[in-house]
């Protein structure tokens, strides 16, 4: 798939308030530094439409963007040790939660996980919540520019044994770096061919 144009829309912290309509949506989510602007702005083919910040967590509503006019790309919070307060964490988790939870234009979520460490447990326990509330999602491991080949198989090995522990299957995962356009087609693709899906259902 290629993306001919991409805008913001809007931000929010209340769900009722995002866009209405049966426009598709998918949302990337991770830890706060797992590089989930980077991503979406090489996804996007456009160097700002996701801010980046050298402070994680910078990201810290609901933010909608309008892809080729067909589907939104919702770029959430980071979730893990952003440098905020204890009360805004807690507002973070509930309108994260209540996204996921009402929105029913949302197809799949893509849950960033950093290659470059072994499974992290906030991680994984993320995984499990949206295993458990049936959403479905998919894993993009991110920054494979930092490592060798062997160790990034190596590291997606490692998420496997444990994944596999509780899964049934191996969820759905793509190999990315947003600073070498690594995995921008598949993941482009992917979400084309989920669309495409619900056009012809």
């Amino acid at each position: 798939m290629k993306i001919k144009s991409a805008a913001f829309v809007i931000s929010n912290s209340d769900v009722e308030r995002c866009p209405k309509g049966k426009i598709p949506e998918y949302a990337f989510i991770g830890r706060s530094n797992v590089g989930k602007s980077s991503l979406i702005n090489m996804l996007t083919s456009k160097k700002s439409l996701a801010k980046t910040s050298g402070r994680p967590g910078k990201t810290q509503l609901i933010n909608h963007f309008i892809i080729n006019q067909e589907w939104y790309l919702v770029d959430l919070p980071g979730y893990g040790y952003a440098k905020v307060s204890k009360s805004a964490k807690k507002v973070f988790q509930k309108f994260i939660t209540q996204y996921f939870k009402f929105r029913e234009q949302l197809v799949c979520a893509f849950v960033l996980v950093d290659i470059r460490h072994k499974p992290q447990p906030i991680d994984l326990e993320f995984m499990q919540y949206l295993g458990e509330n049936g959403v479905p999602f998919c894993i993009i491991f991110t920054k494979a520019d930092k490592l060798k080949p062997q160790a990034i198989e190596n590291h997606v090995e490692d998420y496997k044994t444990v994944l596999l522990e509780t899964w049934e299957d191996m969820p759905q995962y793509f190999i990315t770096s947003s600073s070498k356009d690594i995995g921008k087609e598949e993941v482009l693709d992917f979400i084309g061919e989920l669309n495409s899906n619900m056009i012809i259902e």
